[in-house]
């Protein structure tokens, strides 16, 4: 029997908890060829043969417990070999729970499942050198009996690659619209694709625009010990912040310098935050926890808006925001208001759920590595060209 269903399990750099899906594909077989040249037919053409029709059979989150969220970030910064040993099969078992509880709530059965496609949790991301996921695979697969493709990341950056982001080719073959439109995803990092008409890969860029929530998280963690997270953007409402501090952290040099270009938690750490309330503290007298915040909250903000001045020369329409941060109301609002009048929507106005975004897109990844396609955007990533992503572990069916 030929199998069109795909789980998908993204862990990102929020380290809020593990995303799962289950998605049928299917080709796209809605999409005409405009009247014009026989070139540009031929040309719309390919773009529709290689879009997808997708169905959301089943999304579900799992939260991280507290004990699991401090030995992944613990393993950011140390760690022994026995400790990132234990922690690679520990992490396996929590993505094949994750995996065998939302295809429990879809009604589907292992057997009618292609594959898995799973991202596992960032450790350590140096781009066009090295980056380094980690997730036991084989656990996986031995658990649930299917196949899993997994490390998707590694072979972009053997090509010359940043290795991210990679969500991009599952915005172009699956969110694409009649006119230019720009995704932003505001996950722990802040990246954003822009898409053209259509979705014709060729006009696909993606980088990252700088922190999205992990600035803001840390802080609120530093001064509400209680807290995880800000949540509505509550705090930053109720704080100013302090510009001079984010002019200084806007000078750094990832934020000019050109895409393609990817960054991580190797950048934004724990004393990146500590040092941006110091320096609140340092430039306003009387500075509050919520102006820290505030300030914080800015800082993704402005990074956003800045990226899109600097680097997105296309006559793009929409703005659709999705991740952890899009539903943080003062950082939405923060952006709605530098980016105007461009508009922007929340992903799921439009769409579906969209913390099942990123969940979806690996879903999609595994698909093109079982069809033998390539799964990066070299537009994107800067990889040296087309490469198909991922390792298979087989299953035991």
């Amino acid at each position: 029997m030929s199998r069109d269903v795909y789980v998908g399990l993204m862990s990102g750099t929020s380290l809020d908890g593990i995303s799962a899906c289950v998605v049928r594909f299917a080709p796209r077989t809605d999409n005409r060829p405009a009247a014009g040249s026989a070139a540009a037919e031929n040309a719309r053409s390919a773009v529709a043969e290689n879009r997808f029709s997708y169905e959301l059979l089943a999304f579900d989150t799992a939260a991280y417990t507290p004990e699991q969220r401090e030995s992944l970030l613990r393993a950011m910064h140390s760690g022994t070999a026995q400790e990132y040993c234990r922690l690679a099969f520990d992490l396996g078992a929590w993505l094949a729970d994750a995996a065998g509880r939302v295809l429990t709530e879809a009604g589907v059965s292992r057997a009618d499942v292609a594959a898995i496609g799973t991202h596992g949790q960032t450790l350590w991301h140096e781009p066009v050198h090295s980056t380094w996921q980690i997730g036991e695979s084989a656990v996986i697969a031995e658990r649930l009996g299917i196949d899993v493709v997994s490390d998707f990341r590694v072979r972009d950056v053997a090509a010359g690659g940043h290795g991210a982001p990679l969500v991009p080719i599952a915005d172009a073959l699956l969110f694409s619209a009649a006119h230019w439109r720009a995704l932003q995803n505001i996950g722990g990092i802040g990246n954003v694709t822009v898409v053209p008409p259509g979705g014709a890969l060729e006009g696909v860029r993606a980088f990252d625009t700088g922190p999205g929530v992990n600035v803001i998280d840390a802080v609120v963690r530093l001064l509400r010990p209680e807290l995880r997270f800000d949540r509505d953007g509550a705090l930053a409402r109720a704080g100013n912040p302090v510009d001079e501090v984010v002019d200084e952290l806007l000078a750094h040099p990832y934020f000019a310098a050109a895409p393609p270009k990817s960054t991580g938690r190797e950048l934004f750490t724990p004393e990146y935050a500590a040092r941006l309330v110091q320096r609140c503290r340092e430039l306003r007298d009387g500075c509050s926890d919520e102006d820290a915040i505030a300030t914080a909250t800015s800082l993704s903000a402005r990074s956003i808006a800045d990226a899109y001045r600097r680097f997105l020369p296309e006559p793009i329409e929409e703005v659709l925001a999705s991740g952890g941060g899009a539903r943080n109301a003062a950082l939405l609002a923060m952006i709605r208001s530098l980016v105007a009048p461009l508009q922007v929507r929340l992903f799921n106005e439009v769409f579906f759920d969209g913390e099942a975004k990123e969940a979806v897109a690996f879903a999609l990844l595994a698909k093109l590595f079982v069809d033998g396609r390539p799964g990066n955007v070299p537009g994107a990533t800067g990889a040296a060209g087309p490469r198909i992503l991922g390792k298979l572990t087989p299953g035991t069916r």
